[in-house]
């Protein structure tokens, strides 16, 4: 049988000039996100008209106001803190849900000072006025980790020591996560991009979805690496002696002691995890970065008890990253993906790179 698309008889007016179900849900907590000092785009103004409406001269498809949310994450939303104009990121959560109190408690002024946390800060909690069993978490606008590319090999091996510090803090204060792949290891890109992106049209500036966001490379600014959601994470007080659990969720299939029956340590499932996550997107990735590789065979061991604890990792990892030279961590990662050709012009252009920035650091002496 042959499917009938809803949207065919409908003009890009009609489309992207109403709001759907989900975006009615956000547009009615409008006042009460400006209570709180943020606010929404144009679109989920509760008296907007589209713009393209106002002045038909304007061409739909290079408005801001005709990109909607994405429909796949009903939960989320962008938002704009009117303080400092920082995009933020809205999320949905059940009152009762024991993330608000995992969240926020490692977000607490005495626990954000620790400079090896690297627990998404929580900006605000706040009930809703119409439904107190929804609650709403406000955090820093992220971007995955890859995204934009690694542009040295050094930052790889930035972003792998963050994260394994990270784990460190939350192990360290008897958090464990249970579900550190990669769509919830994620990082601050503002200072990549100095003026902005847009939270959906993502390659462009937040105020003109037709121009590209101007990017700095990665290894030229400073870029903290964040672990967030933490929906099925398990909080242990310090004298628990029994720090096992059961269930089956997570989004690393891989894990080999996942049982809903068979209590299982969640720590050494983090190791797992996110040595998985090394692997996948950095080590299968790029070929250049298998000084990783005996880290990451320990971290994904099939025996829980055969893997590292998170600080035997992270001294394992800082052992390695001292027999890296220089010129190594400064040089471009190579994609496992490219051409032999490609390499040669793209290693060319890398080289004069690293001589330029040798030359300029020895006369800066």
């Amino acid at each position: 049988m042959i499917m009938s698309d809803p949207f065919s008889d409908l003009s890009d007016d009609e489309i992207f000039g109403s709001l759907s179900l989900v975006e009615m849900f956000w547009r009615d907590r409008y006042e009460l996100f400006q209570l709180h000092g943020y606010t929404f785009r144009p679109r989920y103004h509760p008296d907007w008209v589209p713009s393209w409406r106002q002045d038909p001269t304007l061409n739909l498809f290079h408005t801001e106001d005709h990109v909607p949310w994405h429909a796949l994450r009903p939960h989320l939303m962008d938002g704009i803190r009117l303080s400092d104009e920082k995009v933020v990121l809205i999320k949905r959560i059940s009152s009762d849900s024991q993330e608000i109190t995992i969240a926020t408690s490692l977000s607490s002024p005495e626990l954000r000072d620790d400079p090896t946390n690297h627990c998404v800060p929580i900006l605000d909690a706040i009930q809703d006025t119409q439904d107190p069993s929804i609650s709403f978490l406000v955090m820093p606008y992220l971007r995955y980790i890859n995204q934009p590319e690694f542009d040295t090999v050094g930052s790889i091996l930035n972003c792998v020591e963050q994260l394994l510090e990270g784990l460190c803090f939350l192990h360290k204060h008897h958090v464990a996560h249970r579900d550190c792949a990669y769509k919830n290891v994620m990082m601050d890109a503002t200072a990549i991009y100095p003026r902005g992106f847009h939270p959906v049209a993502s390659l462009s500036l937040p105020d003109d979805i037709r121009s590209a966001a101007p990017i700095l490379p990665r290894s030229t600014v400073d870029i903290t690496y964040y672990f967030v959601d933490f929906g099925i994470s398990t909080p242990f007080a310090a004298e628990d002696t029994n720090k096992l659990v059961t269930g089956t969720h997570g989004l690393d299939r891989d894990v080999p002691e996942l049982s809903n029956d068979v209590p299982y340590d969640p720590f050494k499932v983090d190791i797992f995890v996110l040595g998985n996550l090394f692997r996948q997107h950095l080590l299968e990735r790029y070929t250049n970065v298998n000084v990783l590789a005996p880290l990451i065979e320990e971290m994904v061991r099939t025996e829980p008890t055969q893997r590292p604890t998170a600080q035997q990792a992270l001294r394992h990892f800082r052992d390695i990253r001292q027999e890296v030279w220089t010129v190594h961590s400064l040089w471009r990662p190579h994609r496992a993906d490219e051409s032999l050709a490609v390499q040669a012009v793209l290693d060319t252009l890398t080289l004069c790179s690293v001589a330029y920035r040798s030359m300029f650091r020895i006369e800066a002496s």
